[in-house]
């Protein structure tokens, strides 16, 4: 996936005397005829982009319809999902040559601002605890699975259960949020601890006289990677309710967005399509 995001980017550099020259220069430069929207690289790009862009509303179809669940987790879906939104301003910039006016400019500050919302959405949508499948965990589903992973975090390093339970509290907040930007702001802060938490995890553990040594590495290297787990699953648990409101606001700023963009997408086509101005044809 990175690599075809930066072949994106080089193509993008490549063509950059093109783009950034005069209007008037434009036409007379060498890579015209390539570069051009309706020429062979421009077009071409905008008609892969179309398929991404038509690709990209496949994922609220595998979300409700659990017949299609042989295509894949809804996490894997996500993943893709993302991947190809972010790759779709590439295309787009190719195609209309670093130049977007009119019905199609709407179309394309639209398609960023979906771009931009799916990344927080991916980042939102991981702070829900779920299963592998992509299914959302139940609080008693949270709290079984937490336990199960202190259980064996206490195994690999030979320390109490009350004693990791101990290294692993990340402390909450001092009070609920109490508004989107505040959840927000907790989420955010929450991971910071986290990372820093697990960081620490093997020198507290040694302290303490666990088996953290050189002898037994790996273990260690799987604690801590439980240790993680654990982590992000409590709190996800404090924070459940402001997520999902976060969530909810997210939904109704990024569908009013999507739907915009494809509908300036369709129109901007058929009329392509209807003044002829393509290479294939």
């Amino acid at each position: 996936m990175v690599i075809l995001l930066t072949l994106l980017a080089a193509a993008n550099l490549w063509g950059a005397s093109y783009y950034l020259a005069p209007r008037a220069e434009q036409v007379r430069h060498a890579s015209h005829e390539l570069l051009r929207p309706s020429g062979l690289v421009g077009q071409s790009a905008g008609l892969v982009a179309l398929v991404v862009f038509l690709f990209l509303w496949l994922y609220p179809l595998r979300k409700r319809w659990k017949r299609l669940s042989w295509t894949g987790s809804v996490g894997r879906w996500l993943d893709v999902h993302v991947f190809a939104a972010i790759g779709l301003p590439l295309l787009l910039t190719l195609h209309a040559a670093w130049r977007s006016q009119g019905l199609i400019g709407l179309g394309f500050d639209a398609m960023l601002v979906v771009c931009a919302s799916g990344v927080v959405g991916r980042y939102l949508y991981t702070r829900i605890p779920r299963t592998r499948a992509g299914v959302e965990l139940t609080r008693d589903e949270v709290t079984k699975e937490r336990t199960a992973l202190i259980d064996e975090i206490a195994r690999l390093t030979g320390l109490p259960v009350a004693a990791v339970t101990q290294t692993l509290e990340v402390g909450a907040d001092a009070q609920a949020p109490t508004s989107l930007w505040s959840a927000l702001r907790q989420l955010v802060v929450g991971d910071w601890r986290r990372w820093r938490l697990a960081h620490d995890l093997p020198t507290q553990w040694a302290a303490m006289g666990g088996q953290v040594d050189a002898a037994h590495a790996d273990a260690a290297r799987e604690a801590v990677r439980l240790a993680r787990r654990e982590i992000a699953l409590t709190q996800q648990a404090r924070l459940l309710d402001a997520t999902h409101r976060v969530f909810r606001f997210w939904h109704v700023a990024h569908r009013p967005f999507a739907i915009t963009a494809l509908v300036a997408v369709v129109i901007h086509v058929i009329v392509v399509v209807a003044v002829g101005s393509t290479w294939f044809y």
